[in-house]
């Protein structure tokens, strides 16, 4: 099977609510991906969570920029629901990913910090490139997580 499933957990000493405010929010997205990827978007889908979400539906179509400027991928973004100030679920496409499924959650810890927790799972269109995508994929939710660790501390 061709099908990759990922999870990737930091626990942040910001709390849930800090956090969130910056993860669900493009240029969010963006600042974890830096310097690696960047994601184009209309300005209307700025804040995911004000986004008009119809489940199933494209919510924007996003290059996906290699060092910000080599297009690498051109990304479907759908999202299933959003819960202000808990996370998301999202099952996109690509033009390289036949599905792109993203849930990400936040939960509060007992110190006031959170937990931020990334499901993906990933089917490539082309079976032969599951290695190359498992290792891609691995390597930019890694870098994602220690983005967050250091932007919000552990």
């Amino acid at each position: 099977m061709t099908e990759i499933n990922l999870n990737f957990t930091s626990t942040l000493r910001a709390p849930r609510s800090e956090v969130w405010a910056v993860v669900s929010t493009m240029r969010g997205v963006n600042a974890e991906l830096r310097p690696f990827v960047r994601m184009t978007y209309p300005n209307l889908a700025e804040q995911l969570s004000d986004a008009a979400i119809v489940p199933g539906e494209v919510l924007f179509r996003s290059w996906l920029l290699a060092g910000s400027v080599i297009p690498i991928d051109r990304h479907d973004l759908a999202l299933e629901r959003v819960m202000d100030g808990e996370g998301f679920d999202e099952e996109s496409t690509s033009m390289l990913q036949r599905r792109w499924r993203h849930e990400r959650r936040l939960s509060d810890t007992p110190e006031g910090g959170c937990v931020v927790r990334d499901r993906l799972v990933v089917v490539p269109r082309v079976a032969i490139a599951r290695p190359v995508v498992a290792r891609t994929v691995r390597f930019l939710f890694d870098h994602r997580h220690r983005v967050l660790r250091r932007t919000f501390g552990v």
